[in-house]
């Protein structure tokens, strides 16, 4: 993440310390279903999650020799909670604890988002209703056309951001399945309660069919739905931006001077919004050229 411009609750979903909590997490689970079930020995889970502890400089280290994100994790859990160990993971593939950790993540963030999304709509709506007799002129291609007002302008905004939030909540609830079915998604080792048992305690849905991974086209919807977000953020930052414009503001008082060339500066705000909303959109684009394959293993949006 860009730690410039990233909000410390946004930053804490996607930290690699609370990705491997929920590795731990989504590990507990299977096994307090297994144990649940009789296939391992009562008290298991318990001594795991009193003994186990994450460490990511250890996990890194691993990783550069065992080159497994997965089972570096593993490994560095064996340490502390011993014999126990060989328990975890059982009849589960890398996918099941990687997907399912990412729907978790994905549904965080979603959250964050939404709540914004409606911090933001309630001040559209009161902005709009403030500055609905607020007259500016009207344009067409640029051109000078019937006069409009500021609160006209921002009620199509608040129009447009609604529908935003009704796409997110559909694909909040679209990415928000996990599945531990197996290398081949076909529940070879664990049967399906196992997952539902899991994906339950998450506040997740069992994928109704998957192969290996959680089938992509899901993550890519989740993208499109920010992406065009993003896009329309750049649009509200652009208008704001040419409003502040010095034709637009003739006698009087101008931003604070450069220091170098003594122009006014910029809106900062609405630059950042722009860069940030133009790196949302590219990388959504490069995410649907990848990603995408039925067997790959790599999830479309990381850390």
């Amino acid at each position: 993440m860009i730690e410039r411009y990233t909000l410390p609750h946004m930053r804490s979903v996607w930290e690699l310390g609370h990705k491997y909590e929920i590795w731990l997490e989504v590990e507990l689970l299977a096994c307090e279903a297994l144990e649940q079930g009789g296939k391992i020995p009562r008290g298991v889970t318990a001594r795991i999650r009193r003994n186990a502890r994450i460490d990511p400089e250890r996990i890194a280290a691993i990783e550069k020799v065992v080159k497994h994100d997965v089972v570096a994790f593993l490994e560095s859990l064996a340490e502390p909670v011993g014999v126990d160990a060989r328990y975890l993971h059982a009849g589960l593939t890398s996918s099941d604890i990687v997907d399912t950790s990412l729907a978790v993540q994905m549904a965080e963030a979603a959250d964050i988002i939404l709540g914004d999304m409606d911090m933001l709509l309630g001040v559209l709506k009161q902005r709009a209703h403030e500055h609905r007799e607020t007259i500016m002129v009207g344009r067409s291609h640029g051109v000078h056309g019937e006069p409009v007002s500021f609160g006209f302008k921002l009620a199509i905004w608040y129009e447009e951001v609604r529908r935003h939030r009704d796409r997110l909540r559909a694909v909040r609830q679209d990415i928000a399945v996990g599945k531990l079915s197996g290398a081949m998604g076909t529940f070879a080792h664990l049967g399906p309660e196992v997952e539902e048992f899991v994906c339950a305690r998450l506040g997740l849905k069992p994928d109704p069919i998957s192969s290996q991974i959680v089938q992509r086209d899901r993550h890519a919807a989740y993208l499109s739905a920010l992406a065009l977000l993003a896009a329309s953020i750049e649009k509200f930052a652009t208008e704001v931006r040419q409003r502040r414009r010095n034709i637009f503001h003739r006698g009087r008082r101008g931003p604070r001077p450069c220091r170098t060339s003594g122009t006014p500066s910029r809106p900062r705000t609405c630059a950042d919004w722009r860069e940030l909303s133009e790196r949302t959109v590219s990388r959504r684009w490069r995410t649907s050229r990848s990603g995408m394959s039925e067997t790959s293993a790599t999830p479309p949006l990381s850390a």
